[in-house]
């Protein structure tokens, strides 16, 4: 990856979405940054960490994020169109059941850490289950026109929104809130199911490019983007394993669907529960088969067959 006109640095964050953060640029509309962002531990977890380093974890200073970054002639009202050049991942990753943090939090309430060796586009995640690498940043979005915001939830201004789909390839298009729109970025992941159900993703430093442009003729209220081709293609080569949540209720009937997937996984593959749940976590996807049939709804957990040898 060329070098950029503009570069944002590891040390170069902030934790909040909060108007009144010091941008650490100013560019015009239309230019590109590179970005080298830390995981999303703030560099607290490493390639030789141990679960016991979940244990004193600080949580004040996960999800940071690389910026702001001040547009000239964005306003309130006007989007910011975030066109997605580039992401490369560091070359380890780690996932983590985190206590307290996850889908099933309640059934695995031990921590759990996995760290993971990345490269030629493919992370071996367990023995016999490789994962393609489909790297993109978990947290990209705008300063709130609200009171500080903590970066973990998302916001209409986009934030944490976890989207796998936001790929090298992919334009975002993102309601400006404040002048200068305030852009910021970071949370590396090499590679997401939908849903991130164990709260963490293969995550990873990341470094990033993006070309940001002003567009006032461009209306949403809310995160809106267009997919860089084909979505899932990577993991797309075979039959996928999919298992049902029934129900009144989406959230227990995301939950149903999970727990029958690990249910599965163990029994077709002998994986472990916890290795099952970080399994899917970063290879599975979640999603809502059925919302109109009331009162129940449907959804489901879907695993490819093509990350096993």
């Amino acid at each position: 990856m060329s070098g950029a006109p503009f570069h944002i640095g590891r040390d170069q964050f902030h934790l909040a979405w909060d108007a009144s953060v010091p941008p650490v640029l100013t560019v015009a509309s239309g230019s590109e940054i590179d970005i080298d962002a830390l995981d999303a531990s703030c560099g607290q977890i490493t390639a030789g960490s141990t679960v016991a380093d979940l244990a004193v974890l600080d949580f004040s200073r996960v999800d940071q994020v690389c910026g702001p970054v001040f547009v000239e002639g964005a306003k309130p009202g006007d989007t910011l169109q975030v066109e997605l050049l580039d992401f490369q991942p560091g070359d380890w990753g780690w996932t983590a059941a985190i206590p307290g943090f996850g889908l099933l939090t309640d059934e695995f309430p031990d921590p759990a850490l996995r760290i993971t060796k990345l490269g030629d586009g493919v992370a071996e995640f367990l023995p016999g289950a490789t994962i393609p690498l489909a790297p993109f940043c978990g947290v990209l979005g705008l300063a709130s026109p609200c009171e500080p915001r903590s970066t973990i939830p998302p916001t209409e201004q986009g934030g944490n929104m976890d989207t796998r789909h936001l790929t090298a390839g992919a334009t975002l298009w993102l309601p400006v809130a404040v002048p200068g729109a305030l852009f910021s970025i970071g949370d590396g992941h090499a590679a997401q199911g939908d849903g991130e159900v164990c709260g963490t993703a293969i995550e990873t430093p990341m470094r990033a490019r993006v070309r940001l442009t002003v567009r006032p003729d461009v209306r949403v209220s809310a995160p809106e983007f267009r997919t860089a081709g084909p979505m899932g293609a990577s993991t797309n080569t075979a039959a996928w394993l999919a298992a049902d949540g029934v129900g009144p209720d989406l959230m227990t009937a995301a939950r149903d669907a999970v727990r029958r997937m690990i249910d599965r996984l163990g029994r077709l593959h002998g994986l472990a529960a916890i290795d099952a749940y970080l399994l899917f976590s970063v290879a599975g996807d979640l999603r809502i088969s059925e919302i109109v049939d009331q009162p129940n709804w449907i959804v489901t957990a879907y695993c490819p067959t093509s990350i096993f040898g």
